[in-house]
């Protein structure tokens, strides 16, 4: 990707939602092979990937495929052999976690850092490029400035930077949470995470007082960046990607049309920037992230730290407001809306908070409007009795609007590239040549007897509209005036059997002209002598898990190597997850927060704090220097004893004291 490119990345959990996420507008879609994915539940087959490849490549757009778990020995020649499948099968990128696969034998394809490498220094940015990864996508808890600093540490000729702009996020710093094995065995770096973070806990504080009692103070909110992608383009993000490989066909195509909504108004305004790929897409739609799940919206540390990240009282879907009850019967709910555009449509879906903050769904069976436009009233697909501290007064929220999902089931969207047309005519006959908005241009002849047509200028119309018709091809003549060229040396009369017999043949070979002139991204060359890894020590927060990802980091300078936590050599109590995230902050008692504060200044304190859930906890140690959390806690004696996720045919043996 050239360093004036932005790209929008989209995620597909299959590949027709991948051929949906490029019919709505993406540059590029990222998507999970039939193994080492890190989504144990969203794989695919080579041959569903070969098929979004032959769609991607029709405008020039690119495939990504995730193999970025961390590998066992036994697992690097399944990848390695899976690599050249993929390309094989066409795919443009692999995304990659595990630094042991630059020491296989891989085809030359380009390399990319997944997110699981953790990205948040100048000095690692430089260094994963140096190695030879030509995209890496950073930290989602850097900012503005920092992002800013680590492009002036890397080469944008030789590294784009990709940051996430949308969808859930992960608390902790990616690739440095290990909760989900240390309780259950299933390892977040492998694809399996068991998600504690989306928990309700009690909160205590260093003398067993309750701070907070069954919050999810680990759930943040969703990421959006919408209002900050120029601010992101400036500092040098030209990838920005949409997470979501567990999400549903509506949410790609809903969120994919909105930040293509959003960066066609900035390329219209930035001629110093282009399209990373080729097409227009038009949408049936009008794109809204918030018709979509979501734990409402933050753009996390862009701007600074922020309290307001958090999605402390539930980790669902809470939806819009869209009014309050009225009245409330033996089977219904009388509604009155807060506006009067606001329809109610059978099988929507609204929610409530009780009395204790715990969200509660009401699905409706039957919406009918009164008298009154502004008041509806409901009959649940539940029985009454079940609907807690449902009253007058109570504020009511919709999370799925049934006429928006049934609008997105249908085609929603059209991408076309665009023409240009020239008719001219031959001494056997008439030459059509096409050329597309890339310059690639087809031409094909067609031998026909001539004839005058009778009326000169009628017959400039009928060539024009005859030659705009393109059918159910990836090709469109935006205007039969501009876009199309008669050099005839009379005005012909032509049959439209002929005209569609020579655009036919034209489309035809423009199609393979294209094929030939798009080329998958070449892979890097690291450079030489081999860049010096910037630390040399590494902890278990390495995640280096097999024998080949050692000796990369050994030939790049380092001299102590832990094994990934997943080896099971950190018995004790160790960080379990590293997060920017600050629950002593979110919950206003934070020491930086008292500064100033007459009486408080000094008094609070940065202790410790205990999550408790059911019989599990953790602890909370804050590490103010940095502004970062730790959650400490150990691997229960059962995932221990289970060796779960680790073959013991395939042990590890990693030096335990820096050589001599």
């Amino acid at each position: 990707m050239l360093p004036h490119q932005l790209e929008l990345l989209a995620p597909a959990r299959d590949a027709d939602i991948g051929i949906a996420a490029l019919n709505h507008g993406a540059d590029a879609v990222y998507i999970g092979g039939p193994s080492f994915g890190a989504r144990s539940s969203a794989d695919n087959s080579v041959s569903d990937i070969a098929r979004l490849v032959q769609h991607a490549h029709r405008f020039h757009s690119r495939i990504f495929v995730t193999l970025n778990t961390i590998l066992r020995d036994d697992e690097l020649e399944p990848a390695r052999k899976l690599a050249w499948q993929l390309y094989d099968a066409g795919v443009d990128a692999l995304i990659i976690q595990d630094m042991g696969l630059l020491e296989l034998d891989l085809p030359p394809i380009q390399l990319h850092a997944s997110t699981q490498t953790d990205i948040r220094t100048p000095e690692k940015a430089r260094f994963l490029q140096d190695v030879g990864l030509s995209q890496i996508v950073l930290a989602r808890e850097l900012t503005l400035g920092q992002i800013r600093t680590v492009r002036a540490a890397t080469d944008a000729e030789r590294c784009t930077l990709e940051f996430f702009v949308h969808g859930a996020l992960c608390v902790a710093y990616s690739g440095q949470c290990y909760i989900s094995h240390a309780h259950t065995g299933r390892s977040a770096n492998r694809g399996d995470c068991s998600q504690a973070c989306r928990l309700p806990y009690q909160v205590t504080d260093a003398k067993g007082r309750f701070v907070a009692h069954d919050k999810h103070v680990l759930s943040m909110k969703d990421n959006n960046q919408s209002a900050n992608i120029a601010a992101l383009v400036d500092v040098g993000i030209r990838s920005f990607k949409i997470e979501g490989r567990y999400k549903d066909l509506a949410y790609v195509k809903n969120i994919t049309a909105h930040y293509r909504t959003l960066l066609n108004q900035l390329l219209e305004q930035r001629p110093d920037l282009a399209h990373a790929s080729s097409g227009h897409t038009r949408f049936s739609f009008t794109p809204d992230p918030n018709q979509n799940f979501n734990r409402e919206f933050t753009d996390y540390f862009v701007q600074g730290r922020q309290q307001d990240i958090g999605a402390f009282d539930t980790p669902k879907n809470p939806g819009q407001a869209i009014g309050f009850v009225t009245r409330v019967g033996a089977d219904w709910v009388e509604l009155e809306t807060t506006s009067a555009e606001t329809e109610l449509h059978n099988g929507d879906g609204l929610c409530y908070y009780d009395l204790q903050k715990e969200l509660i769904g009401l699905a409706i069976n039957t919406a009918e409007r009164t008298r009154k436009k502004i008041v509806w009233r409901v009959f649940p697909k539940d029985p009454m009795s079940g609907f807690k501290d449902l009253r007058a007064g109570t504020e009511v929220n919709r999370n799925r609007d049934m006429n928006w999902v049934r609008m997105i089931e249908k085609k929603s969207s059209e991408r076309l590239i665009h023409l240009w047309a020239n008719l001219s005519d031959t001494p056997s006959g008439l030459s059509l040549t096409l050329t597309d908005e890339d310059g690639c241009s087809a031409s094909a002849q067609i031998d026909t007897p001539k004839e005058l047509a009778k009326d000169a200028k009628q017959v400039t119309s009928h060539l024009r509209s005859q030659l705009s018709r393109f059918g159910n091809t990836e090709f469109a003549l935006p205007d039969a005036q501009t876009h199309v060229s008669l050099n005839l040396s009379q005005p012909w009369f032509v049959q439209v059997s002929t005209l569609n017999t020579l655009r036919r043949d034209a489309v035809q070979r423009l199609q393979q002209a294209r094929a030939l002139a798009y080329a998958c991204p070449a892979r890097a060359t690291p450079v030489e002598p081999p860049a010096v890894y910037p630390e040399d020590t590494l902890s278990y927060l390495a995640n280096v898990y097999n024998h080949k990802a050692h000796d990369f980091y050994a030939r790049h300078g380092v001299k102590l190597i832990a094994a990934a936590y997943e080896s099971h050599e950190e018995l004790g109590e160790v960080s379990l997850m590293i997060t920017k995230h600050c629950v002593r902050f979110s919950l206003s008692l934070c020491p930086k927060q008292a500064k100033g504060v007459t009486g408080v200044q000094g008094t609070v304190k940065a202790e410790p704090l205990t999550l408790i859930n059911g019989r599990e906890k953790l602890t909370l140690r804050f590490d103010c220097k940095p502004c970062e959390m730790h959650v400490v806690g150990k691997a229960k004696a059962s995932v221990i004893k289970g060796n779960i996720g680790h073959d013991p045919s395939q042990p590890l043996h990693f030096y335990r004291a820096r050589p001599q």
